[in-house]
């Protein structure tokens, strides 16, 4: 029996037609990484949009002091990427590493922009995820101005539980702004 091919999770057959699924699934290159492997360093220019099949992905910036902060984690289904250096054609200052085994789709990014450019549903899509992802970094950076911790925690358990499932407490602490003695003080007052 043949499985159904991942990215139609990701490129709906509602959404596409069949002959523009023949187009844009062949372009995508199945890629594995190990757990700790890079997919993207600082210092490097973004040309790779990546669809995580299986495992997990974080993102994450050096602060002054030289403590790597998160700033994002990615799971099946999502998208790995600096969207910034991606579609500026500049050195990112993030790192996207692999916190377990994954296996992710790769689309170079002139590939991605003959896609753009040719399939409107391709287009439309593309658009939707890059504000999606605006969207949510502008939630993100007001949460941490007008939020506590706690209600941090708790929307993050909310919207991405496979995150608190599989992800280590000192990456989630640094993504939510908090040391990991606080986070588990914070857990703990929500079991009680």
């Amino acid at each position: 029996m043949q499985t159904e091919h991942f990215l139609k999770n990701i490129f709906s057959p509602t959404t596409f037609s069949e002959s523009e699924l023949k187009i844009i699934i062949p372009k995508f290159k199945k890629v594995s990484f190990r757990k700790n492997d890079f997919l993207l360093k600082e210092g490097k220019t973004e040309n790779h949009y990546w669809f995580i099949e299986s495992g997990f992905a974080r993102s994450f910036v050096n602060d002054t002091k030289g403590n790597d902060i998160t700033t994002d984690f990615y799971g099946q289904g999502e998208i790995a990427i600096d969207w910034s250096s991606f579609f500026l054609r500049n050195p990112t200052r993030e790192n996207i590493q692999a916190l377990t085994d994954i296996v992710c789709w790769q689309l170079d990014f002139d590939t991605f922009q003959q896609l753009f450019h040719s399939i409107e549903p391709f287009r439309e899509q593309g658009r939707k995820k890059l504000v999606g992802s605006y969207f949510a970094l502008k939630n993100q950076r007001v949460s941490f101005i007008a939020d506590e911790a706690k209600e941090r925690y708790l929307r993050l358990v909310q919207e991405k539980p496979h995150i608190i499932k599989n992800v280590s407490l000192q990456h989630i602490a640094t993504y939510l702004g908090i040391t990991k003695y606080s986070l588990s003080r914070i857990r703990k007052e929500i079991v009680s």
